[in-house]
């Protein structure tokens, strides 16, 4: 499917949104159509209704605004050793074997299914997040030889960061992120 087909850009908003298109198109077939063919002219949202549904399941798993916003409070507050066993427990939960590392740009080696992974996570708090952590992580992984990579940051990135993630495919993981990877796991409350 074409990245910005129709379709596409349906499956990654919101599942109502398919789901208002289905209605709307349903309901002006009903009023326009001639009697012989309203049932065709409904018929053909189903399409619509399916997108819907494919996006609920997506989605479902997916934190809520004020979910993401408490987990960005509590996170930011915490400090490195907390903040790193928060994200193991959340890496295992979700079947990855975790070694931590220390020392370098990788904080943490995944794997599962053979697949290995590299995760920076040590500079989550910093506001905006230039080239250099992104560079390492790269050198880290090619060194290593892994085939993924995660920066995690609750920070903006810079543009060239940004360009330099997406050419050598690291993958960025920002509030939504952490707090999908987080999803479950008691947050300590945030303070004052």
């Amino acid at each position: 499917m074409a990245k910005n087909s129709l379709f596409a850009v349906l499956l990654r908003s919101a599942w109502w949104v398919s789901a208002l298109v289905a209605a709307v198109m349903a309901t002006l077939a009903w009023v326009l159509l001639p009697s012989q063919y309203r049932a065709a002219g409904v018929l053909g949202c189903f399409p619509f209704v399916v997108i819907a549904g494919m996006a609920a399941w997506r989605q479902r798993h997916e934190p809520g605004e004020a979910r993401v916003a408490q987990t960005t409070l509590a996170v930011s507050a915490m400090a490195w050793p907390a903040f790193a066993d928060l994200l193991e427990q959340g890496f295992r939960r979700d079947g990855q074997a975790v070694t931590r590392r220390s020392g370098g740009a990788a904080d943490f080696e995944l794997e599962r299914a053979g697949r290995r992974t590299l995760v920076g996570a040590r500079r989550w708090k910093s506001a905006r997040t230039g080239l250099e952590p992104l560079r390492e992580l790269q050198a880290a992984r090619e060194a290593d030889d892994v085939s993924e990579a995660i920066h995690i940051g609750l920070g903006e990135l810079s543009e060239p960061a940004r360009a330099y993630a997406a050419e050598h495919g690291i993958a960025v993981w920002q509030a939504v992120d952490i707090a999908r990877a987080l999803r479950g796991l008691p947050l300590p409350p945030p303070k004052g």
